[in-house]
């Protein structure tokens, strides 16, 4: 590596580091008026109002969506549009959330008192105390750095870090408040990995008993490895003549099996199988199947579906599946 790109790369660790102190600053300052800002946007019957211009409109905006996730009424206001015709939006009891950097933005400096006019509460998120903006806001949330993050103290870096990571945690704080659960999260998100994760059960994506390999306990591995390449799902299931769940017979055991000196394929699966396999209910959701094939010491890939009450073999779940989901 050269001269030129050594330096290049310590500057993008300091960059990283002058961004990450800022935002520890930031989280020793905050204290009364981050909860009340809290409260006032958990206990509105109105919409929240995000508004900003520039580099914090960008925050401001990415902020408005945010909320939007955890279920809160809100929109993105351009304050350049705002003084030309855009505060149509505005109801009885609508909150504002303003993100300056300066605080004494033109626009935002002549918004102030038509939001006060509307009745609005207004937070203030901004990097200047004694600022026009936050001397006028109703509650006013310290975003002020000690410097910028690039080498001219110039850009707006670890004051846009700032301001992102103050309005994230305002809808954490936000969530927790309005006792937000997963499952209502997913409500938001239908469509993306989590929400399906959360929504889909493990009997919506299984592979169905008929459809999945399954063997008597006489059969022997050969059997097994035979069945297995039919299917091609990772495993065969061993059950007795009830179809209740007995073992697994996994790839992984039948390479590890194969490893041992004899003649392993002519064993009998009640010598060779998993007897105490992992299991999974159809009314679990995907998330839960998740955490359980990963929260383990050792990853599987694999999980039998069985009936809770009597352990009859109902289908096999796979990780791929989980992962692979969609909806139609």
């Amino acid at each position: 590596m050269d001269k030129k790109e050594t330096e290049l790369l310590a500057l993008g660790k300091a960059v990283l580091a002058v961004e990450a102190n800022a935002i520890m600053a930031a989280a020793k300052r905050i204290g009364p008026t981050f909860e009340e800002a809290v409260a006032l946007i958990s206990k509105t019957k109105g919409k929240v109002i995000f508004c900003g211009i520039g580099k914090s409109g960008h925050i401001a905006r990415k902020i408005s969506t945010t909320f939007m996730s955890i279920g809160v009424d809100c929109t993105f206001l351009h304050a350049s549009e705002a003084i030309h015709g855009d505060l149509g939006i505005y109801k009885e009891g609508d909150i504002t959330i303003v993100f300056s950097k300066s605080g004494s933005t033109e626009e935002l400096v002549r918004l102030m008192p038509v939001f006060k006019g509307f009745g609005s509460k207004v937070v203030a998120i901004s990097g200047r105390i004694d600022a026009p903006i936050s001397k006028m806001a109703d509650i006013f949330i310290d975003a002020s750095v000690e410097k910028e993050a690039d080498p001219l103290n110039l850009m707006p870096t670890a004051s846009a870090t700032v301001a992102l990571a103050i309005g994230d945690a305002l809808a954490s704080a936000v969530l927790k408040a309005k006792g937000f659960t997963s499952e209502d999260f997913a409500r938001y998100h239908p469509g993306g990995q989590i929400g399906r994760s959360l929504l889909l059960k493990v009997s919506d994506v299984m592979h169905p008993f008929g459809q999945i390999s399954c063997l008597d306990q006489n059969k022997t591995l050969k059997d097994a490895v035979l069945s297995m390449t039919e299917f091609a799902l990772g495993a065969a299931c061993v059950v007795d003549s009830s179809n209740h769940l007995l073992g697994i017979i996994t790839d992984g055991d039948v390479r590890r099996l194969l490893t041992q000196e004899g003649s392993v394929l002519d064993l009998t699966l009640t010598e060779c199988l998993n007897s105490d396999p992992l299991i999974v209910g159809p009314d679990f959701s995907l998330r839960e199947a998740l955490r359980m094939m990963e929260e383990r010491p050792s990853q599987i890939s694999v999980m039998p579906v069985v009936r809770k009450e009597d352990k009859v073999l109902l289908g096999l779940l796979r990780l791929h599946d989980i992962n692979q989901t969609n909806f139609s």
